[in-house]
């Protein structure tokens, strides 16, 4: 096997470029720049926001089993029919490589936080083939993100980034099968590094597209994004090198609402921006540019927990009084609350936005921002997900992971998991939705 790779969170480099005031966007009224730096003890005044609601990340309540048995019942608006999952186009000499099409990306990874590990789960099968540990000392972690090329990573709340490979692994032998054979950290076949980071508070993470070679058919130079906190006016955007863990940059985020977690949602767009928002109300909506590495923000217009970036590149919020669809053209919010009720992650396809809803999953039409699907699926759904087969994901926080069928409103139960608290892009569909078409 590979030897571990570790990399300490000092290992900061100077950012290209500083923006003061709205960068690229023209002017808007809701528009705040933030100047991009390097050093972690360089930070600027910002606005002195409220707390926002405690989530209870982290929980260790343990559900009650729930049963693996089907529910068939019938949604508020079933019969629905099955979304636009928008899968890439694979090009012929490249068809059965790992494309976002197939057995390789038929995975949704779900966080255990209080045993930091994580649980790959065959979307198809509903087994779970693989636990596995997520640092070297309690990560705590939450979301998960997967790459075009179908690998994972993970973040821990309490500092640090984790990759693990979904094939190919270094030592295919050494490495879980299962929730019950569960390998030291360090010492799973199809770990491929972590990078340690010191911070109080690491939530988002998000891979980048890469560039797709039809050659080696291949995915190359992926990034992965993710962002530390400390407490104050200021969140760090971390940019990773997706083949090694090393830090490629980091850029100081300034005048952010201060609270107990600053970045909390984040996602990519299809050029490889890095887009978080923060909980609650009073928070920021924040762009970090890909290529400049220079950081806008924009005034939260609703209360808001998770966020998601659609096929258009639009970045949503969604939270307690509905959807926020965010316009960076214009640098404007449309806003609905035609959404059933409250609500914490979601993902958008070609024509919706799936919210958890923590008793259902709900579909919000992307364009007239109308609520057209609303189907019961258990208890404490938090996150929520779509794989390449055009079902949706509930993960639930008890021990349980639910896959509905949006056309026939059958619901399947995956048990056996422990608090799973994620909400991010734990299939890789919202990145290849992003992306749209490739080849």
């Amino acid at each position: 096997m590979e030897s571990l790779r570790s990399i300490t969170g000092s290992a900061l480099t100077f950012v290209a470029a500083s923006c003061l005031g709205l960068c690229g966007c023209g002017e808007s009224e809701n528009g705040r720049g933030a100047s991009a730096s390097a050093g972690p003890g360089l930070t600027s005044a910002g606005l002195d926001g409220g707390t926002g609601e405690n989530d209870g990340d982290g929980g260790s309540g343990e559900g009650t089993a729930g049963g693996d048995a089907a529910d068939s019942a019938d949604g508020d608006g079933g019969g629905a029919p099955k979304f636009d999952t928008s899968v890439p186009d694979v090009n012929n000499a490249c068809e059965g490589a790992v494309t976002g099409v197939g057995d390789d990306f038929s995975y949704i990874w779900i966080a255990n936080s209080p045993e930091s590990t994580i649980s790959k789960i065959n979307t198809q099968t509903l087994v779970e083939e693989g636990r596995y540990v997520t640092r070297d000392t309690p990560g705590n972690p939450s979301r998960t993100s997967v790459a075009l090329s179908g690998h994972v990573a993970v973040a821990n709340r309490s500092g640090g980034v984790t990759k693990y490979y979904a094939w190919g692994c270094p030592d295919p032998v050494s490495t879980s099968t299962g929730p019950n054979d569960v390998y030291p950290f360090g010492g799973d076949g199809c770990l491929a590094w972590s990078t340690n980071m010191a911070y109080n508070s690491q939530r988002p993470v998000a891979w980048t597209p890469g560039d797709f070679n039809e050659d080696s058919c291949e995915w190359e130079n992926e990034m992965v994004w993710t962002a530390g906190y400390n407490g104050g006016a200021t969140a760090n955007a971390i940019l990773l090198d997706g083949e090694t863990g090393v830090i490629v940059q980091t850029v100081n985020v300034n005048g952010i609402k201060a609270d107990s977690y600053g970045a909390y949602g984040g996602a990519s767009d299809s050029a490889g921006n890095f887009w978080f928002s923060q909980l609650g109300d009073g928070g920021w909506l924040v762009r970090v540019d890909r290529q400049t590495f220079t950081a806008e923000l924009w005034p939260q217009a609703i209360w808001s927990y998770g966020m998601a970036v659609d096929g258009d590149d639009r970045p949503w919020l969604c939270g307690n009084s509905g959807v926020a669809r965010f316009d960076y053209g214009t640098g404007t919010f449309t806003t609905s609350a035609d959404t059933g009720g409250a609500s914490r992650g979601c993902m958008a396809d070609a024509t919706h936005l799936w919210l958890a809803g923590q008793s259902n999953v709900r579909g919000v039409h992307l364009e007239t921002m109308t609520l057209d699907y609303n189907h019961p699926v258990g208890s404490n759904i938090h996150g929520t997900s779509i794989d390449f087969e055009g079902y949706i994901w509930g993960a639930s926080r008890d021990t349980r992971a639910y896959r509905v069928d949006p056309q026939t409103g059958v619901v399947d139960t995956v048990d056996g998991l422990n608090s799973p608290y994620t909400y991010s892009d734990m299939t890789g569909f919202g990145l290849a939705n992003s992306v749209g078409p490739i080849g």
